[in-house]
């Protein structure tokens, strides 16, 4: 499941175009189908701020032979993975170059470690990449920064769509270190990353990657 930059990075923008592109109509059938201009169409499929009406969504859903939950991913307000397998899911193996276009625009993702006393652990940050590197900050967490030492540290990133059943998960392997030298803190802390947390999170993390594997589960039936 390579990213695709057609869809803006939007789900609601992929599950319009995949759901065309399964009913085998071009950008122009759809938008006749529907009542809309096609440059409408293409802002829905590509605007990551796009925000259509319900009219606009029954319209599209029938246009498309699919339903308003199908396209407006309804239901993503609770824990994925509840709704059902698709008709025929395909497991596929992503290659390095896949895993890194996937993660490529940072977002959130899951440092794991093992904590003294307490065994694995997987802790929530916001991060960015830095060429092959992951870098996240945190609020110096002396049971994440202590664990930093062990040999090797894992990092995963993932994603889920329940509406279209789809989604891919990518793990990176390697070494951490919190950043002290003070030109590289220049540099990290120009690389934008924002904890939803909130609250004073000074201390930056890199993780040299030395392995990568993916695995994505695409919908095609």
């Amino acid at each position: 499941m390579a990213a695709n930059t057609t869809t803006g990075g939007t789900d609601f923008g992929r599950r319009i175009r995949e759901q065309r592109e399964q009913a085998g109509l071009s950008r122009t059938e759809t938008a006749e189908r529907a009542g809309l201009v096609p440059q409408y169409l293409i802002y829905l499929e590509t605007s990551p701020d796009s925000a259509p009406t319900q009219a606009t969504l029954i319209r599209l859903a029938a246009a498309l032979g699919t339903s308003v939950s199908a396209l407006s991913g309804a239901g993503l307000n609770v824990p994925p993975g509840q709704r059902g397998a698709a008709v025929k899911p395909v497991l596929a193996t992503l290659s390095a170059e896949e895993c890194q276009a996937l993660i490529a625009g940072g977002g959130v993702g899951r440092v794991l470690f093992v904590e003294a006393g307490r065994g694995p652990v997987a802790i929530p940050v916001n991060y960015r990449m830095d060429g092959d590197d992951v870098v996240f900050r945190t609020g110096g967490d002396a049971r994440l920064t202590d664990s930093l030492r062990q040999a090797s540290v894992s990092f995963d990133v993932d994603h889920l769509d329940d509406a279209l059943a789809e989604g891919w998960s990518v793990l990176l392997t390697g070494t951490a270190a919190v950043v002290t030298e003070p030109d590289e803190l220049d540099h990290v802390r120009s690389l934008g990353i924002e904890p939803w947390a909130g609250g004073v999170r000074q201390t930056f993390v890199r993780l040299r990657v030395h392995q990568v594997t993916g695995r994505a589960i695409r919908a095609t039936g």
